[in-house]
């Protein structure tokens, strides 16, 4: 299968990223290493190119009916400008896709989508559609970087007219950006240390890029790889589309209940399959957890019971960067899911406790 690329990729080259296959693109997992990107991000300003994630358009008199149809959150309540974090449902109750929809113009709606969901996506919207909602798949011609953490405002007022700090978190403007125009400008992104994302054209990204490390320089802004973005997510309990949610787990298992509405007029797949999780209760629920006893949990480990009984498995794992401990993410069973709950794993064929704790790991 050909490997896709993004306009980014000599870039990532000419900086010694180690690159790898994701997604089905040529993606930087690292630069300089995972420790030293994620904690530049939590302490000052990184820049991930996620220009593999997929976009959709969403247009016409009947886009909003579309989406209400096919989206568990209410898009509704958005008003011009603003975003809201939903789930694609499959028709048996598990997610197709967590997306993030923005509501651009009164009857025009972007839906940024996963990269690797983007074909399935696309098709589900299409057989879906039976509104006539006017549909776009401009993925293609569409670029994104993420600038992440405390200071990427510093850095990026210097490149726009657009007012940053007046942009409420899960809002954006469309405006200039580096000379470069009808940018959509987001108070959003995957790391929980505050920033913004960039849409725009994929002729303007070189510029953009540019432009964003020149005006970075006084703050130590580095490239960041796809593994340090995946421990920065974990440490704020984000779910990752494919380990902890996917077309065989829930919303309300997942612990996303409360992107679920139940709205009068909102007749959106597995309404009522989700209504019933949410008030009978579920067999098992997604739980964070820190280890107690030395070890680094990783996806595929066994979570048992203290006699050696699997219940469950490790959907995310990793050693936090920023607590000095293992910390990981997995479905056990209800009862086993509130916090302060012991757990063990299996790790190389030995037992270890962890300790079920509230999320997020960091605040």
């Amino acid at each position: 299968m050909m490997m896709n690329s993004t306009v980014f990729e000599s870039v990532h080259q000419r900086l010694g990223a180690r690159m790898s296959p994701f997604a089905g693109f040529n993606m930087p997992i690292e630069y300089s290493g995972i420790n030293r990107e994620h904690l530049t991000v939590r302490n000052g300003v990184g820049v991930f190119d996620v220009s593999h994630m997929g976009e959709i358009w969403v247009r016409g008199d009947r886009a909003l009916e579309l989406i209400q149809r096919v989206t568990t959150n209410d898009a509704s309540a958005l008003s011009v400008g603003k975003a809201q974090y939903s789930c694609l449902t499959n028709g048996k109750g598990g997610i197709t896709d967590d997306i993030l929809v923005y509501r651009c113009e009164e009857q025009k709606y972007l839906l940024a989508v996963n990269a690797s969901n983007t074909v399935k996506d696309w098709e589900w919207l299409q057989a879906n559609n039976r509104c006539g909602a006017e549909l776009e798949n401009a993925s293609g011609k569409i670029s994104q970087l993420a600038v992440q953490g405390p200071k990427a405002i510093e850095v990026m007022r210097q490149l726009t007219p657009v007012d940053l700090k007046s942009i409420p978190y899960y809002s954006f403007v469309t405006g200039e950006f580096a000379g470069a125009d009808n940018v959509i400008i987001s108070a959003t992104g995957y790391t929980g240390a505050g920033g913004f994302e960039l849409y725009f054209r994929n002729e303007d990204g070189i510029r953009i890029w540019d432009a964003l490390f020149e005006a970075g320089k006084a703050e130590g802004i580095l490239p960041i790889g796809l593994a340090a973005r995946d421990t920065l997510r974990l440490e704020k309990g984000f779910c990752l589309y494919g380990n902890d949610i996917d077309d065989a787990t829930s919303p309300i298992e997942a612990g996303l209940e409360r992107f679920v509405k139940f709205v009068d007029g909102k007749d959106f797949i597995d309404r009522e399959l989700l209504w019933k999780q949410k008030t009978e209760g579920v067999s098992r629920r997604l739980a964070g957890f820190e280890m107690i006893d030395r070890g680094v949990p990783r996806h595929g480990y066994a979570i048992t019971d203290q006699t050696g009984k699997q219940m469950g498995q490790v959907t995310s794992g990793t050693m936090s960067p920023c607590l000095k401990t293992g910390i990981g993410m997995g479905y056990v069973p209800t009862e086993d899911a509130r916090a302060g709950a012991e757990i063990y794993l299996s790790i190389r064929e030995k037992t270890v406790k962890a300790r079920v704790v509230k999320l997020p790991f960091v605040p």
